[in-house]
């Protein structure tokens, strides 16, 4: 059983699209074992990102995260980070399947509606930014 976690972005808290979102993570075989809404501040957000500390969008995406409340998962099934970034879609909706959640809901390459960790190392560090042991059953 793999785990991995999924942020519902201001973006999309914002069109009042959460529900869709956990109904298609919950209708392909993903289970929610924890789940808040929280309002990051951009200093949560930087430490969220600080792997993209050097990148050219590194200050606007922590200013996008820290704009208004998010939805923080873990989301646990079998292959869950593959079959999570498969119903998200590519980064960018221009590129995203249609049927993802990127392709439906998101504005563009920043504001894309949803995260999910990209490997089990990544998922390790974001579950744990989120969330505690007992937090999550």
């Amino acid at each position: 059983m793999e785990r991995t976690l999924s942020i519902i972005k201001p973006d999309a808290v914002k069109k009042n699209v959460v529900g869709e979102i956990i109904s298609r993570f919950e209708k392909n075989g993903l289970r929610i074992a924890a789940m808040k809404k929280i309002w990051m501040t951009k200093e949560e957000a930087k430490g969220f990102y600080i792997v993209h500390k050097d990148r050219p969008f590194y200050d606007s995406l922590t200013d996008f995260m820290s704009e208004g409340p998010i939805v923080v998962m873990v989301l646990e099934g079998e292959n869950a980070i593959a079959k999570n970034r498969e119903i998200m879609g590519a980064t960018n909706p221009a590129n995203a399947a249609p049927g993802t959640i990127r392709k439906d809901f998101a504005e563009n390459i920043e504001r894309n509606a949803v995260h999910g960790s990209d490997a089990p190392e990544t998922a390790a560090f974001e579950i744990g930014y989120f969330f505690s042991s007992l937090e999550i059953l």
